[in-house]
């Protein structure tokens, strides 16, 4: 595997040599200092050119990058779903390597450029032919931070964390198993994951940042909610689904009070409890049942 210093030798030379590539800048997790650094950080990397066509149009171009394994080219993929894209603007390779390096490679026009470089509190400039890259602060993850909710954010996620569990609960009983996991992972399951960075965010001030959806909840979270949280994960047999909901309910009331009371909210309980009995209820009912109570 090529190393970091290998690697930016290889992206500033090639744009050394381009005259078409007027300067260079990189954002992602690679300028965030707080970020932990392993071999799988990709290399967010932008190239501004004076020109997007002449890149576009050789295919071939980015071979001097190393031997792809696999690419993606996202915005050709949008405009063949039907998608308008302005490729004179900025185009973009997502390229992973035999050696298991990945760039995210992004060609823009200064243009472009200056619309968004700013905006992004994690960006580092590499490279400056023409002096054009405006000047900004040290990279900072201050934006990703969690900030702290308002009652009303913190009362719907509540509800709508309840609320959808009835819809689990039925697609468990009706053993219709792809909407029960899609409804628990993409409802309630993404209520507690608020629920989780509310959590972290009220012990350290809202100072910390969890990370891309929640990858850094382990760091986080003490071990004993840790563990909580990886058992709402839930098995192929139903019983086990049925132990990971409740799970995920228990650890929803856990972090959820201590949210409330660090924000002078006020958790409905009531909600909880009439909830857990009728997940109780359903998970108990024979599956030739004629009623629920």
């Amino acid at each position: 595997m090529r190393t970091e210093q290998e690697m930016f030798d290889l992206i500033l030379g090639i744009a050394k040599r381009d005259d078409r590539i007027r300067a260079v800048y990189m954002n992602g997790s690679r300028t965030n200092p707080n970020a932990p650094r392993d071999i799988f950080q990709d290399y967010d990397i932008v190239y501004v050119v004076t020109e997007t066509s002449s890149f576009i149009q050789d295919e071939t171009w980015i071979q001097v990058f190393g031997d792809l394994l696999m690419i993606q080219e996202p915005d050709k993929m949008d405009q063949e779903a039907g998608t308008p894209m302005n490729f004179d603007r900025s185009y973009t390779y997502l390229m992973l390597f035999t050696d298991g390096n990945r760039i995210d490679l992004h060609i823009e026009t200064q243009e472009s450029m200056l619309e968004g470089y700013v905006s992004d509190k994690l960006t580092v400039p590499l490279l400056d032919k023409d002096h054009c890259l405006p000047s900004i602060p040290a990279p900072s993850d201050e934006e990703y931070h969690e900030n702290k909710p308002t009652e009303v954010q913190f009362l719907h996620c509540c509800n709508e964390f309840w609320w959808c569990l009835q819809n689990v609960a039925k697609g468990i009983w009706r053993d219709e198993m792809p909407y029960a996991r899609s409804m628990f992972e993409h409802t309630s399951k993404a209520m507690l994951d608020h629920m989780v960075t509310w959590w972290v965010g009220s012990q350290h001030e809202f100072g910390v940042s969890t990370g891309k959806m929640g990858k850094y909840f382990k760091t986080y979270l003490p071990s004993p909610y840790w563990e909580k949280y990886e058992s709402t994960y839930p098995d192929r047999e139903h019983e086990k689904f049925w132990d990971a909901v409740f799970a995920a309910c228990e650890l929803f009331r856990l972090l959820a009070l201590e949210v409330a009371e660090d924000g002078g909210f006020t958790y409905n309980m009531r909600d909880d409890e009439n909830m857990l009995s009728y997940l109780r209820q359903v998970r108990d009912l024979p599956y030739d049942a004629i009623g629920i109570y």
